[in-house]
């Protein structure tokens, strides 16, 4: 008697095979599209949050030395006298405050309008007139806009009553009047690193108000 032989091997079709890599080819896409978002959502992020703090570090040094603006000792043994505390400008702005009793700081920032760089100069005069001409500091790249507005007291009293309008640089209204507030924005955008994150991340701007406590009467 011949025992019958039972060929109970197992394997997998080809339509299974191709089924299995297409579920496979879906997985990897939506995961490899999930890494992509994350990293770009990342990089955005990344990139405001740098330029805030770049923008907010070059407001910082400006009002530090904006606040200074006619600054005069008035010690007897000073040989220093401010008088020309601020040139307003639109795009630009200078000021002047005693350093010690034998230096005056004249202080100048500007926006660079063809690399769009955020400058900043010094130069320090002694008493005997002698210039020192610090260089040209760059404190921030990208700035698309710098605007400067001036606050001038209502009634041309060094702001005794608390009233303040402010005007641009090249309005005839602040000629001869004491400019009180200087009020400025700083508009900057990331580096151009990343095509596609440039067109995510729009620029920043910060608006800042600073009262030029020197150039108000004292009461």
């Amino acid at each position: 008697m011949k025992s019958a032989t039972i060929n109970n091997q197992k394997g997998i079709t080809l339509i299974e095979l191709v089924v299995a890599f297409v579920i496979f080819a879906v997985v990897s896409a939506a995961s490899y599209r999930l890494f992509v978002s994350q990293s770009r959502a990342y990089a955005v992020q990344d990139q405001v949050v740098e330029i805030q703090q770049n923008i907010r570090s070059g407001m910082e040094i400006m009002l530090k030395d904006i606040r200074m603006a006619g600054f005069d000792s008035d010690n007897p043994s000073s040989k220093i006298e401010i008088n020309t505390p601020l040139v307003p400008g639109d795009h630009s702005i200078t000021v002047d405050y005693e350093c010690d009793d034998t230096t005056r700081y004249t202080v100048a920032y500007w926006r660079e309008g063809v690399s769009g760089r955020l400058l900043r100069q010094l130069i320090a005069t002694k008493d005997d007139g002698t210039t020192v001409v610090g260089p040209q500091c760059v404190l921030l790249e990208n700035v698309d806009a710098l605007n400067f507005v001036y606050g001038i007291d209502h009634d041309a009293a060094g702001n005794q009553d608390g009233t303040v309008d402010y005007w641009e640089a090249d309005s005839t209204t602040i000629g001869g009047r004491r400019v009180v507030a200087v009020r400025f924005q700083l508009t900057g955008r990331p580096d151009s690193i990343n095509p596609d994150i440039q067109k995510v991340v729009s620029p920043r701007t910060l608006e800042s108000i600073v009262t030029l406590r020197n150039q108000c009467y004292k009461h």
